[in-house]
């Protein structure tokens, strides 16, 4: 099997997922799901702020549909989990709205070896006038330099900015299970052109990268579902590495 063998490949990988099923996130929290699509929908804001988001200017495997996707669904975390806290409607819709926008913005220097920090710089210069409170904007400037897996985690100025960032954090890191492989791996496969035995060489180490991300989620909310992304990923993940062996006659 070579790079002709990839479309074989791919459809391995969507069948793997049809089988793993839906992660139950998405069953249990669909109200606060179709909530956050219906503000994000709605929002002056965030039609602004996807103005500033270009696929040909971001990293091939982060681009708007990475971005809209962890906005949607940090909204719909922030949802469930300023709930349990208490907050009341208000301030709930006005911390997922940064939610949101730290989803969209969160990559947008991703090409750049520092990309939470120069991140947060760009999203710190791109709100700047922005029709927000100045409090919530360094809440999502935070966000998006407190989202990297296996880095310090940096301490927030109040919990309203913790539940933001930790929200953030947990809906990006729910990309790496699932999506990375029906998703993501494509994409990078499409635009390196990495040969077959290259990535076969580096499956096991980024299995085992991925595999560690299980530990780190954040919000309860992340800690009750993120698991479940990551091993319904990494059945997928299998799946493809058995078959990229099969294919190379490993």
């Amino acid at each position: 099997m070579n790079r002709t063998g990839y479309p074989r490949l791919r459809e391995k990988a969507l069948r793997a997922s049809r089988e793993a099923g839906t992660p139950s996130f998405y069953i249990h929290h669909k109200n606060e799901l179709d909530l956050s699509l219906s503000s994000y929908a709605a929002s002056s804001v965030i039609r602004k702020c996807k103005t500033y988001l270009d696929d040909s200017k971001l990293h091939p495997a982060h681009g708007v549909y990475h971005c809209e996707k962890v906005a949607l669904e940090a909204g719909a975390i922030l949802q469930v989990e300023g709930s349990a806290m208490g907050l009341d409607a208000a301030m709930i819709d006005e911390l997922m709205l940064c939610a949101q926008i730290a989803g969209l913005l969160h990559d947008i220097k991703r090409r750049e070896e520092n990309h939470t920090l120069a991140g947060s710089k760009e999203a710190s210069a791109i709100l700047r006038d922005f029709p927000i409170k100045e409090h919530y904007k360094r809440y999502i400037v935070a966000a998006i330099r407190n989202h990297e897996a296996f880095r310090e985690v940096l301490g927030s100025e109040n919990e309203s900015a913790r539940l933001v960032s930790d929200s953030l954090y947990d809906a990006d890191k729910f990309r790496w299970g699932p999506d990375n492989f029906t998703v993501t791996l494509w994409l990078i496969i499409e635009s390196t052109g990495i040969p077959l035995e290259k990535l076969h060489d580096s499956f096991t180490e980024k299995m085992e990268g991925i595999k560690m991300i299980k530990k780190t989620f954040r919000t309860k909310t992340g800690q009750k579902y993120g698991p479940e992304f990551i091993d319904k990923g990494i059945m997928i993940g299998d799946e493809i590495y058995r078959e990229i062996q099969y294919g190379l006659g490993k």
